[in-house]
């Protein structure tokens, strides 16, 4: 268990995930690999009234969680027609792991695992923020050359957190004043951390980055 200290959780009700099925029971799976992670999940606290939902987590070719996310607000837009203002903000949190070994099944070592870092955690925000902003407008034929175009630059700008674009950004963290990597685009804000427990990272659209707050909370909470 990467966090020491229980956690803080904002105030908001649970819903059980016992005795399921069908979309409630797709819920209950994608919930079990929050709760198995050991990761110190991180929300919104509850000043945020908006909807909040489970993301997704993601392992390395070990099979160790190395992040995951949780959502607020509106879900991506998943239709051309649907050009409504969006509000939402997506908090990743990002396992502290070093360099490691892969092996092969038969105990040969395969290659490594680099590093998590937080220019890691403001990379992946950076992506998941322009992958939430699909180019309706463009030509079906253009659409992913964009997308490539701008995941690329997601790692790019995240090479080097201590200059522009990255500008610095105080926030709530629990009871703690948290220095962020902050930075803006034309698809909205991302914003990047390191805490002694994790990487912790949040993109959003739509709504102030400055008006945020940040606690440890229940993934079980969420959905």
């Amino acid at each position: 268990m990467l966090g020491q200290n229980p956690p803080e959780t904002a105030g908001f009700s649970p819903d059980g995930t016992e005795g399921l099925d069908g979309p409630e029971s797709g819920r209950a799976d994608a919930l079990s690999g929050f709760i198995s992670s050991g990761l110190p999940w991180y929300g919104l606290d509850a000043g945020w009234q908006g909807a909040r939902d489970l993301g997704s987590v993601s392992t390395g070719p070990d099979g160790i969680v190395e992040f995951g996310t949780l959502r607020h607000g509106d879900p991506p837009a998943t239709r051309p027609d649907s050009r409504a203002q969006r509000r939402s903000v997506t908090v990743l949190t990002m396992a502290r792991l070093g360099r490691r070994p892969v092996y092969k099944p038969g105990g040969e070592q395969a290659g490594t695992v680099e590093a998590m870092t937080v220019g890691s955690a403001a990379a992946l925000a950076g992506v998941g923020l322009v992958q939430d902003n699909w180019p309706w407008d463009l030509e079906t034929s253009l659409r992913q050359q964009w997308l490539d175009q701008q995941v690329e630059l997601a790692y790019q700008v995240s090479d080097s957190l201590a200059g522009p674009p990255w500008q610095p950004l105080t926030l709530p963290v629990g009871q703690q004043q948290q220095p962020f990597h902050y930075r803006e685009s034309p698809y909205g804000w991302v914003m990047a951390a390191s805490r002694p427990d994790c990487f912790l990272a949040a993109y959003g659209r739509g709504v102030s980055a400055y008006s945020l707050a940040f606690v440890r909370v229940d993934p079980r909470l969420y959905g």
